[in-house]
């Protein structure tokens, strides 16, 4: 491994963030989740979630030129309600469902120096009943146009560099965050990835 990409590694890893993530729930273009995924790398999000309930797993994320972000990240899938929203109560504080609902709150208002999932529903429907009873609340992107709802890569990509925005404020891209244990496998899993 040259140097440049030892420091690259390094750089990266040393500003991953890990109270944050990403929940897809049965979201059926594979270009929608590559997407969310290359956004979620850029801002430092490490763990994601991709849970079909009504469709199969996905095989693949999209083209291959869209998709490399996917060897980045560690991409965890469930078929199964209760058993992702189990593993998530384990690591992060709240989950927050995008849904346009009287109670919804701003995404601005939103203390994202917390750990915190985002839930974000499919392309039709968006989050289902069954999945915005097992969060925290609801949240909404403030909109101010006739159309009042936006593909699910671009309320994401909105939602979590809002995330990144406060994190920045709050310092909390200044120091490595990762667990000693996370690092030094994800440096190790990184180290034998071919490309970028």
């Amino acid at each position: 491994m040259t140097s440049e990409r030892k420091e690259r590694i390094e750089y990266v890893l040393s500003h991953r963030q890990p109270d944050i993530t990403v929940v897809m729930e049965n979201v059926f273009d594979p270009h929608n989740i590559s997407a969310v995924m290359r956004t979620c790398d850029a801002i430092g999000i490490q763990e994601i979630y991709v849970l079909n309930t009504k469709i199969p797993r996905h095989k693949k994320w999209g083209s291959r030129s869209s998709s490399s972000a996917a060897k980045w990240l560690t991409i965890h899938q469930f078929d199964n309600a209760d058993d992702c929203f189990r593993q998530l109560r384990l690591h992060y504080q709240k989950i927050y469902s995008t849904h346009l609902s009287a109670d919804a709150i701003s995404l601005y208002d939103i203390d994202f120096v917390q750990s915190i999932a985002l839930v974000f529903g499919n392309e039709h429907l968006g989050v289902s009943e069954e999945i915005r009873n097992l969060c925290d609340g609801n949240f909404i992107i403030p909109q101010f146009g006739m159309i009042r709802s936006l593909n699910i890569s671009v309320a994401c990509a909105i939602s979590i560099y809002e995330a990144s925005r406060q994190k920045i404020a709050a310092g909390h891209y200044n120091a490595c965050r990762l667990p000693e244990e996370t690092y030094n496998t994800l440096f190790e899993n990184w180290s034998l990835n071919k490309t970028d």
